[in-house]
């Protein structure tokens, strides 16, 4: 869909049909206490279980065991460790006191390969001995963050295992709390999976022509609906209902979560401001440019001062042609105030340095991938992409999109709902949730470290990806975890080469270097090495990463059937077991005749 030449700004989205609403509700479990048994009493089995695994099927291997206040073991870790030798001694197994725990009680450990009986056995020890108050097992516990929400089993763009975005991973260490996400897009349109987490926002569009509700600027951000008749946004440019935009992305990004309705959002601990910008046939760059710097805190003549400033501001919008002065202007300037931009890369299936704002600097630009986790064949790609997230593809079956809340409303709001839509426009809020988890998480971060470690972590697209769709398919918990300091990649410094090298008709490998000094240690089990090359047949290249001590990584072989041009794109390597400090290389070779190329440049991001 385009604009009226008019306008300069649209919705990347590509509308799908609505979600027929199925309910597939989950349950957190919990264990009861135990009682007490005494020494000898039988043992059914709901009992042997409670009191002898650490998990559900698995024996434990260590007790805690709580003593009376008058007991020596109490307070004796000598008589603990005599008690546990004693327990050991009377029961056969290899029972030691390990430490004292913070409450006063004792771990104990009971070695590996016992059977629930042998467990049982030395809990019963336990029991029949006056001076022990209480004996459980030292249990395993796992996150038990997977929401309730009815939809929920509908969002595979979350959860699942080949092209999800490993999001329930990050929430049991962030839900986004903390953080303001502006939804910089059509407003938003009442929703009760929703409500709760909206906080105050703006309409930015002066223009009553595009606003539709009667007035210019005001602060109701409500979406009165964008619909259209046929040749009214430029001739041959079908009718359109009304998209409720905004209100999609924004249930992505933190659509209330766990309230037994509806969907799950991304950062659902976050709040959403939503700015309005785009109304009938889209919006243009000036409500845009003063919707960016108010959201992010600045000052816009005319317009009160911003209550709820945000760290995130998601863009799924965009038109064609490069970013101007103006607009990165008002990018740069909420980038050093501290918030995150966050673009849609655009659905022309073309290169996004041809569109706007995903081609700005300062920015997060976002591709989209389907189901199987390729790149989606409507989404924009290129070197200016930095990242891949879930934006669906319909025209595989209507449910491979991806589900937000909606409303019914043809022209005017109706009743709520939820429905199924595709596009960056869909991948962008994914990203932008993500950012709010790794806000909340690590609050120090700056936007620039928070796209580090976006990229970082993210893990190899699962599928193709044709033109250069960034770091890879981002990865919520990992990136998550990173940051919090509880693994991954904390993606604290990029090194790179801009030096152009041309590459041979099959001939010798050229080779561009990288040095790296001042950092401590290995390089990270997760090194990525980011690659810029223009060649005419890639399938004849052999791309290898060359550590200071002249191991190589490969990073790509040569295929006689990949015809496709350039190789754009990050690849992942383990390099744990190499010095982070020295002279790093990429090798590249073009190993058949009738194709030359160019390496650009690449990086590394440790």
């Amino acid at each position: 869909m385009r604009t009226s030449p008019a306008l300069r700004r649209k919705l990347i989205s590509v509308a799908a049909s609505s979600a027929a609403l199925l309910t597939a509700a989950s349950t957190a479990s919990a264990v009861a206490a135990q009682e007490p048994v005494p020494a000898g009493s039988a043992h059914p089995t709901a009992q042997i279980s409670a009191a002898t695994e650490a998990a559900p099927g698995v024996p434990a291997e260590r007790l805690i065991v709580g003593y009376k206040s008058g007991a020596a073991e109490a307070k004796s870790n000598p008589a603990a460790e005599a008690d546990a030798a004693a327990k050991g001694r009377a029961s056969g197994e290899d029972v030691d006191f390990r430490r004292r725990l913070g409450t006063g009680a004792a771990l104990v450990g009971l070695g590996d390969g016992l059977s629930a009986a042998d467990v049982a056995d030395v809990v019963d020890r336990y029991r029949a001995d006056p001076e022990v108050a209480y004996v459980v097992p030292d249990r395993l516990n796992k996150p038990k963050a997977d929401p309730n929400d009815t939809e929920y089993a509908k969002q595979w763009d979350l959860y699942e295992t080949t092209a999800g975005m490993n999001v329930p991973g990050a929430w049991p260490t962030s839900t986004g709390t903390g953080v303001t996400v502006a939804v910089i897009d059509t407003g938003y349109v009442a929703h009760s999976d929703l409500a709760a987490n909206i906080v105050g926002g703006y309409d930015f569009i002066a223009d009553t022509a595009v606003s539709v509700d009667g007035d210019g600027r005001d602060a109701n951000p409500a979406d009165p609906g964008d619909h259209y008749a046929a040749n009214e946004c430029g001739s041959g440019i079908p009718a359109s209902n009304s998209s409720w935009h905004g209100t999609h992305v924004a249930g992505t990004i933190a659509a209330v979560t766990g309230n037994g309705k509806g969907v799950a959002g991304i950062a659902y601990g976050a709040k959403i401001s939503p700015v309005r910008v785009l109304g009938k046939c889209g919006g243009y760059d000036s409500d845009i440019i003063d919707a960016i710097t108010w959201a992010s805190g600045g000052t816009v003549s005319g317009v009160p001062a911003n209550a709820d400033v945000a760290k995130v501001i998601n863009m799924s919008l965009g038109g064609d042609g490069a970013c101007t002065s103006a607009t990165q202007t008002a990018i740069t300037a909420a980038v050093n105030r501290g918030t995150t931009v966050v673009v849609a890369a655009g659905n022309e299936n073309d290169n996004v340095a041809n569109h706007s704002p995903g081609n700005c600097n300062n920015v997060i630009s976002v591709a989209a991938t389907n189901r199987t986790g390729a790149r989606a064949s409507y989404s924009n790609y290129g070197s200016l992409v930095d990242i891949s997230a879930p934006g669906g593809q319909t025209s595989t079956g209507t449910a491979n999109g991806i589900l937000s809340t909606l409303n019914s409303g043809t022209k005017a709001p109706s009743a709520e709902s939820y429905a199924y839509y595709q596009g960056t426009s869909m991948a962008t809020p994914h990203i932008a949730g993500l950012v709010a988890l790794v806000k909340s998480a690590n609050p120090a971060l700056t936007p620039a470290q928070i796209e580090a470690a976006v990229k970082a972590n993210a893990r190899a697209l699962p599928g193709a990806c044709s033109g250069g769709c960034g770091a890879g398919l981002a990865d919520a918990a990992r990136t998550v975890q990173a940051v919090s300091g509880s693994g991954g990649s904390t993606a604290g410094t990029t090194y790179a080469s801009t030096t152009a090298l041309s590459i041979p008709d099959n001939g010798a490998a050229v080779e561009s270097p990288i040095t790296v000094g001042g950092r401590t240690g290995n390089a990270p089990s997760a090194l990525q090495v980011g690659v810029d090359i223009t060649h005419t047949y890639r399938g004849d290249l052999v791309i290898d990463l060359v550590a200071p001590d002249g191991t190589a990584y490969r990073l790509k072989a040569a295929s006689s059937s990949d015809s496709a041009d350039n190789v754009t794109t990050t690849y992942t390597v383990d390099a744990s077991g190499e010095s982070a400090n020295g002279t790093w290389k990429l090798r590249v070779q073009d190993t058949a005749a009738q194709d030359t190329g160019r390496l650009n440049g690449w990086k590394l991001t440790f």
